[in-house]
């Protein structure tokens, strides 16, 4: 099968950071679903990795954690598909990756694709969905009835891939005042249009902002960029007994004793973690994103993917690579076939 994959961890701007190449077509077992892949997003993860994690001398490594696309072959041990089924998912960063023909994934981290989407555009979605919902109804907890009322929710980095559907499932399932940031025009008015109520400029202090618009201080705050640069600031903003999740890696440490005074929860947020563990809840994942295609197809939230930068190959990957590390990119850019 094709494939895209690296040996030695080198910038994006080198031909050799991603390579075409050939690899033997893998077999399912167990839970595993056999998926020819269709379509596949670019994350922060996928660069991340690039640049962190090196293969075993000889071996290629394969990125990719967002894929669209119809199962070939079933395990012995799957229930909830069959071959011919159109189905999306982020799968597992213990496995080889979405950059390739064809993908090993477990069925309990899988779903259905939205009926209404063509590949492109809903591969754009299972990661930054998966992310954004458990860390808004998993890790905060934040309401979806009356009792959300009169709270609000700041979203720091609300124009990126997870802020981007992050604000759409806020927006549309809870009734929280939504206090986006962003920095420039053009992703202002993105953030806005998802539905924010608000946006403010993370590139300035934001406790002075949301006190300025005469905002209440957030309940809830979810960092999902360099969330070292804007700590302070959150310490100041963020209501007592207030709770902040992240989802970054911080490049200093935070000091989360300022937390105390206000009796702050911090929570983390990973979405790999129920398919690293295996959890006794791993289904959860394949149940999240069976709701999110019923949004989808109700028209309730709608893709993210803003940029498709053509056929899944190693120049048009680089190119990706480049783009969501230079911190530019709006929303998400998706790949399409081989």
């Amino acid at each position: 099968m094709k494939a895209i994959g690296y040996q030695n961890n080198l910038p994006a701007t080198d031909a050799a950071s991603l390579v075409d190449i050939t690899l033997p077509d893998p077999v399912a077992q167990g839970h595993d679903l056999l998926v020819e892949v269709r379509a596949v997003s670019v994350n922060p993860v996928d660069t991340k990795v690039r640049k962190s994690a090196k293969p075993e001398e000889g071996q290629w490594k394969v990125l990719g954690w967002d894929a669209t696309g119809i199962v070939k072959a079933v395990g012995p041990d799957v229930t909830l598909f069959q071959p011919g089924d159109r189905v999306w998912y982020a799968g597992s960063i213990a496995r080889a990756g979405s950059n390739s023909e064809l993908q090993l994934v477990d069925e309990r981290i899988v779903g259905r694709m939205p009926a209404s989407l063509d590949f492109g555009a809903a591969a754009a979605l299972p990661l930054t969905g998966l992310t954004a919902w458990e860390m808004l109804f998993d890790r905060l907890q934040v309401p979806t009835d009356e009792e959300g009322k009169g709270k609000t929710v700041l979203v720091i980095g609300a124009a990126g891939g997870v802020g981007s559907i992050l604000v759409q499932l806020a927006r549309q399932l809870t009734q929280l005042t939504i206090i986006g940031t962003a920095s420039r025009p053009e992703t202002q008015d993105w953030v806005r249009e998802l539905g924010a109520h608000h946006v403010i400029d993370h590139s300035k202090p934001l406790a002075e902002q949301i006190a300025a618009a005469g905002l209440s201080a957030p309940e809830y705050v979810c960092s999902l960029t360099h969330s070292d640069q804007h700590f302070d600031q959150v310490v100041e903003a963020i209501a007592p007994q207030g709770k902040y999740s992240l989802i970054d890696d911080p490049a200093t440490p935070i000091d989360i004793m300022k937390f105390k005074r206000k009796a702050i929860s911090l929570h983390w947020e990973l979405m790999f973690t129920r398919a690293l563990f295996t959890t006794p809840d791993i289904i959860e994942q394949h149940n999240i994103l069976t709701r999110l295609a019923e949004l989808v197809d109700a028209g309730t939230i709608r893709t993210t993917a803003n940029e498709n930068y053509g056929t899944i190959n190693a120049e048009n990957l680089r190119r990706a690579h480049a783009m969501i590390e230079s911190h530019q990119a709006r929303g998400k850019i998706v790949l399409e076939g081989f």
